[in-house]
């Protein structure tokens, strides 16, 4: 379903991109591996990390190549696409999976360790995205494609709010936001962009203590996402745009986006007495607003 298909899996040198990397190109597509080969926390590089994908995925007779670089990085996301499309021809997917986790309390965060976080986890989302979409937009321009492109950021459960997480919840809530605005962009240019909320095992499932983890690998492996990434890489999802996606395990679905709840309307605007008066018992009456719990 896949052959004639160009891929960018960034984050691809492990876990649920080094999973969804080795899929597509079962599937037939053409993959470019990138990774900048670091920790979980983001330190050092190693480009060895995406070479060793790239090299399994040709040993079991799939075509891919390694792109070694940060995706956070403006310049080489622009080198990553356009050095994809001078080997290859064409760039038809682009699935984002680079992130770290450098988590500690809100109050006791590093400002380094937001920092990075953020850059990484958001920055490093919207580069790539930038730089295929000047692409793919000038490409439109000169004739069409024969097909509609995807770009699909990866965000997390943690965009509603985790303890210990404040760097990653925002970059996460933040990739939401981005997807929805730049799918209205691009909608007319022939271009998908989707958000994924993936739910597997990997590296970062290791940094919580084994006995608070909430599945184990066999439970949850990264290989079962994988699948959804390859149908929104494919012509099956065209016109599945703007959306938040869900996969993990034997379950995938579609998210709502921010919606209403409650409403209270008063005509000669409102005030602090009328607010204290009305707004838990009338405008909020069967909506909880003490909801620390749901983000443990």
């Amino acid at each position: 379903m896949l052959s004639g298909t160009v891929c960018v899996v960034a984050g691809g040198g492990n876990g649920l991109g080094e999973a969804a990397a080795h899929h597509l190109a079962d599937r037939g597509a053409t993959v470019v591996v990138n990774d900048l080969g670091t920790g979980v926390d983001g330190e050092g590089s190693d480009p060895t990390v995406p070479e060793s994908v790239a090299a399994d995925i040709r040993e079991a007779g799939g075509d891919a190549t390694a792109h070694h670089g940060d995706v956070s990085d403006f310049e080489y996301a622009e080198r990553l696409v356009s050095e994809t499309v001078d080997e290859h021809g064409r760039l038809d997917f682009v699935a984002n999976f680079a992130g770290i986790l450098r988590d500690g309390m809100s109050y006791k965060l590093d400002p380094e360790d937001w920092t990075a976080v953020v850059e990484t986890n958001l920055t490093g989302q919207f580069a790539p995205l930038r730089a295929a979409a000047a692409h793919w937009k000038a490409a439109g321009e000169d004739g069409g494609f024969d097909r509609q492109r995807s770009y699909l950021a990866v965000s997390a459960g943690a965009a509603r709010g985790n303890l210990g997480q404040a760097n990653y919840a925002a970059a996460k809530a933040g990739v939401l936001g981005m997807v929805r605005s730049v799918s209205t962009e691009l909608y007319r240019s022939d271009v998908r962009v989707n958000a994924l909320v993936p739910n597997g095992y990997t590296r970062m499932t290791e940094t919580v203590p084994e006995e608070h983890r909430p599945y184990t690998r066999e439970e949850m492996p990264p290989e079962k996402v994988a699948p959804m990434v390859a149908y929104l890489a494919s012509e099956a999802a065209e016109d599945v745009t703007g959306c938040t996606l869900y996969a993990g395990g034997d379950r995938v679905g579609v998210l709502t986006d921010p919606a209403t709840e409650a409403v209270g309307v008063e005509p000669d605007g409102w005030s602090l007495d009328s607010l204290a008066d009305h707004f838990r018992e009338d405008v909020a009456t069967d909506v909880e607003l003490t909801r620390t719990d749901s983000h443990f």
